[in-house]
């Protein structure tokens, strides 16, 4: 079977890699996973904007070492089918934001050859995350492009930053980085947490339909008993006549 390599750069012959796996934490896998679903979820109405976790980017033609697989990527002014890899010259796309879950083996490269790279490229916005608070310093770091440089995006007092190409406030919460929408203020929801929201909301709709069924029931027992009540009045009367 072709490998991701061989499917973008078919015309390139290419050395096959070692073998050695390169694995990652619970952490780090379950803070990508729910990144991506809240991003996706969150631009789910929007055809233009298109979001991914560690998708093959290659971002010079002809050279398949010139790649990278960011954590997260977004882009805008793109559509949002599914792709083997994202080649910049074709998609004509730079990503607004990369998001790299820190790790030991990536932390070093995170904050060097990647940050370069990304700025180089024109990577509007550059996060990194450390769930487990072990590598990174404060453990959230974020840079925006200013006149082609990244400067350091300040940390509010509660270590939480805004993204202002997504519109999002990025706050840390445990080993997760979570997600809030800086215009409504309400935290993104992740899959488990919108599940629950909705089971509750079909139990409260459940428990209404009750309360309407008995009190519905309630107020035909008192029609009832009224009615009765006026047809013993109309029998005293009679018998009074």
């Amino acid at each position: 079977m072709a490998s991701l390599v061989e499917l973008a750069f078919p015309e390139i012959e290419y050395p096959e890699a070692d073998g050695r796996p390169i694995g990652e934490t619970d952490f780090h896998i379950t803070a990508t996973l729910l990144l991506l679903q809240m991003l996706r979820d969150y631009f789910e109405s929007n055809p233009q904007v298109y979001v991914a976790s560690d998708l093959m980017f290659y971002y010079e033609p002809g050279n398949p070492r010139a790649v990278k697989a960011p954590d997260i990527l977004v882009v805008k002014g793109v559509g949002k089918h599914k792709r083997r890899v994202y080649k910049l010259w074709e998609e004509a796309a730079v990503p607004c934001t990369i998001f790299e879950i820190t790790s030991k083996q990536t932390a070093q490269a995170d904050l060097t050859t990647k940050y370069q790279l990304y700025e180089r490229l024109g990577v509007k916005e550059y996060f990194l995350f450390d769930p487990l608070d072990e590598y990174l310093q404060p453990r959230l770091q974020g840079f925006t492009l200013v006149q082609g440089r990244y400067q350091a995006l300040p940390l509010s007092a509660e270590g939480e930053l805004v993204s202002w190409e997504l519109g999002l406030i990025l706050r840390p919460q445990g080993d997760l980085l979570r997600l809030v929408d800086s215009y409504t203020g309400q935290m993104l929801a992740t899959s488990k947490e919108y599940a629950r929201r909705v089971e509750l909301a079909e139990q409260q709709a459940l428990l209404e339909k009750e309360r309407t069924h008995i009190e519905t029931q309630r107020a035909d027992l008192a029609e009832a008993k009224i009615i009765e009540l006026q047809q013993e009045l109309e029998k005293l009367h009679r018998k009074k006549n």
